[in-house]
């Protein structure tokens, strides 16, 4: 079956342009589009699409507070939402992601990145750019605790070569890197990323690349 995919966007050039690309793919199908949040919420209601593509700057309701609604506790399907950034990486973007976003996509990036990517989020995995994921979080310390604060308790149940691989998984760090770096196969390290996940009660590698951040584990600016 096709993954259906619900363009959100408030400038319709751009949402045509993403939908001649995936329409050219076999296993991908543009269920709708919208133009703001609240269309956003209306459309993935009576669609039902696997994916959105959703825009962060719009009128009446930005792509944050549809992406929390759209993935929140109450939320009416199993849709995943796959945000869109500018190149300059949007101040709003890690709100998106604290909000349930399962990763986040440069709008100048080449159509093949964009089609992979959403077949990785909706395959129920995280859509972690290595290259910015990191400069991202670093741009917008100021958004984030100083490290000051107190760890939280979930964090002491995780055992130590656990903490090393959280630490490499908010550093942007793919598995095959984090493989290579700590001497271990792939597997293992998938292996510690569930633990980790389970542990915290987390969703994917991007909240786990936030909580790193915001219990102070790891520090903007740190090596």
């Amino acid at each position: 079956m096709a993954i259906r995919v619900l363009l959100v966007d408030d400038q319709p050039l751009l949402r045509t342009g993403f939908r001649m690309i995936l329409e050219a793919e076999q296993d991908l199908a543009v269920v709708g589009e919208a133009g703001d949040g609240l269309q956003a919420l209306d459309q993935v209601r009576a669609l039902q699409p696997d994916v959105v593509l959703m825009d962060i700057r719009m009128p009446r309701m930005d792509g944050v507070e549809a992406t929390r609604q759209i993935t929140g506790p109450e939320r009416d399907g199993p849709a995943k939402v796959l945000v869109l950034t500018t190149f300059d990486l949007d101040e709003y973007v890690v709100e998106a992601l604290r909000a349930g976003a399962s990763g986040f996509l440069l709008k100048d990036a080449p159509a093949n990145e964009l089609v992979q990517a959403i077949r990785v989020v909706a395959a129920g995995e995280a859509m972690l750019a290595p290259s910015i994921t990191r400069r991202l979080l670093d741009k917008y310390a100021t958004h984030l605790p100083s490290g000051e604060e107190p760890v939280p308790d979930t964090l002491h149940t995780l055992t130590d070569r656990e903490v090393e691989v959280l630490k490499l998984v908010a550093r942007g760090l793919s598995n095959a890197e984090i493989a290579a770096d700590l001497f271990v196969s792939e597997t293992t390290v998938k292996t510690h990323v569930g633990h980790v996940l389970t542990k915290l009660g987390l969703r994917d590698r991007v909240q786990a690349a936030v909580y790193a951040y915001e219990s102070g584990l790891v520090r903007p600016g740190a090596q």
